[in-house]
């Protein structure tokens, strides 16, 4: 049992390896896996969520930003780290770090060779990322010639992959055009292999797209929020475990009565008499006010309780009227009997964004390790 004595995010290693070996059972066994780590590990631990995939022997990384990058390095990770959205003021760093950009304009790619030509680089590794729909970032399908121009024959940089992202892989009425996406990665990645006069492998698939296309795997998939418990899809989610649990505590209890009202606002008026607890978590922690007003709700002794009143810096309010607990119980946010998608959903919302919101300030616990 793992007690807690204040607001805390458990990560539990042992659930990472589980979704890890489950999206890998679904590949060919030489096809790579990227780890999507960006976003402190979709609001977790990037640094010990991404020792634990290097020990499982993933083949690459990915964040978002060279900063990002650069923790991991610092922290003793040496697989291959791959910058999605890299900005020029830190391609020196990005160098210096043994980060690999992902190249997806022109503008970026000539950039990248003018500092590759200055430091002397010899075969430096680039990803060459095309926009086959997502409408994002990449370069477009008849800019194949332009960027052979710029880099066949010359000796700074090597293409290592190319790649494109899926707009829809998780949406079956989106399926025929997500075939398109894949029959023009296909088309490009072919006519630039033709040109370059060599084959970077290939990516294009996450989360969703490995377990919907994958006959379109290629060389190597990249997995972001499989990883972390969850598979856009209820049946996959629940082959998949939970990596991050939010818990907190009960601070205090009231008792309510009739035409009293609770928190900022008066956003609450009890029509009866009513018991609440006041938890220590609030929209400076990540849960937002959207949950707040009977939206959201959190598990005491496995019972539902709904969020109550406008939501607070630093605390909630939830009715308790009904659940046989005290101050200092345990309270589950999300994780256990409650997905972080379950919990998204009463806000119109998805289990990314309140991941990936928990506060820095919010304990994390690493468990199971």
């Amino acid at each position: 049992m793992n007690k807690i004595g204040e607001t805390t995010l458990q990560i539990d290693l042992s659930a990472l390896e589980h979704n890890y070996r489950f999206l890998k059972s679904k590949l060919a066994q030489e096809t790579k896996f990227l780890a999507v780590v960006k976003a402190f590990a979709y609001g977790s631990d990037m640094v010990n969520i991404a020792k634990k995939m290097e020990s499982l022997g993933t083949d690459y990384f990915a964040v978002a930003y060279v900063k990002e990058g650069i923790l991991l390095r610092d922290a003793g990770i040496t697989s291959p780290i791959l910058v999605l959205h890299p900005q020029p003021v830190n391609f020196h760093e990005l160098i210096t770090y043994s980060l690999e950009p992902s190249l997806y304009s022109p503008k970026i790619l000539n950039l990248f060779l003018e500092v590759a030509k200055d430091k002397g680089l010899t075969t430096y590794p680039v990803h060459i990322k095309f926009n086959t729909g997502l409408n994002r970032l990449g370069f477009w399908e008849n800019d194949v010639d332009a960027i052979v121009e710029h880099l066949k024959d010359k000796k700074e940089l090597k293409v290592i992959s190319v790649f494109s992202h899926l707009a829809a892989s998780e949406d079956a009425t989106e399926k025929p055009f997500s075939l398109r996406q894949i029959e023009t990665f296909q088309k490009i990645s072919e006519e630039l292999n033709q040109n370059l006069g060599y084959a970077p492998f290939r990516h294009m698939l996450n989360t969703s797209g490995i377990i919907n296309y994958p006959e379109a795997q290629f060389e190597m998939v990249r997995s972001g929020i499989g990883l972390y418990g969850y598979g856009n899809d209820k049946k996959i989610d629940g082959q998949l475990k939970p990596v991050a649990i939010l818990k907190t505590i009960i601070s205090q209890i009231h008792k309510i009565e009739p035409n009293e009202s609770v928190g900022y606002n008066r956003a609450y008026t009890s029509e009866n008499y009513r018991t609440t607890a006041t938890l220590p978590l609030g929209h400076a922690d990540g849960i937002g006010r959207q949950y707040g007003n009977l939206k959201g709700h959190v598990l005491i002794k496995g019972k539902s309780a709904p969020i109550i009143g406008n939501v607070c810096m630093d605390m909630i309010m939830v009715d308790i009227t009904d659940i046989d607990c005290k101050e200092g119980d345990e309270v589950v946010v999300f994780g256990q009997n409650q997905s972080a998608e379950d919990f998204a959903a009463s806000a119109n919302t998805i289990s990314y964004e309140i991941l990936t919101a928990i506060s820095p300030r919010v304990k994390r616990v690493i468990i199971n390790s």
